[in-house]
């Protein structure tokens, strides 16, 4: 299994409650296909970048998972067809720790024997 992460932008009009229920039902649809929730969290009404559609704000939501490959067709298919999605992004999350860097020393100059 591996580690994925979606960011969903719901449509403005959607009441707390109804973001709720999207949520828990989008939640449901990974554990349901033996998935396990790592992370979830709203992070709330924020202005667009720029319009999708004639909306200027949406309603941000995001996942962190782990899954096997086959229930990202899955999630992508209920997104598109899901009245209250405007945009989903998912992404296999990668190990974020800096590789440290091996500085080569420079070798110092000598002087030159005249």
């Amino acid at each position: 299994m591996q580690t994925y992460e979606t960011v969903l932008i719901l449509k403005p009009a959607l009441s707390d409650t109804e973001v709720a229920d999207f949520v828990e039902k989008t939640k449901k649809m990974i554990t349901s296909d033996g998935g396990e929730i790592v992370a979830q969290e709203i992070w709330g009404r924020r202005k667009l970048t720029h319009m999708i559609g004639k909306a200027r704000e949406g309603v941000y939501a995001y996942f962190k998972f782990k899954a096997g490959s086959s229930i990202l067709k899955k999630l992508g298919h209920n997104f598109s067809i899901a009245e209250q999605v405007m945009r989903a992004m998912t992404v296999l999350a990668r190990d974020r720790k800096m590789r440290e860097k091996k500085i080569k020393p420079k070798p110092v100059p000598t002087a030159a024997a005249s």
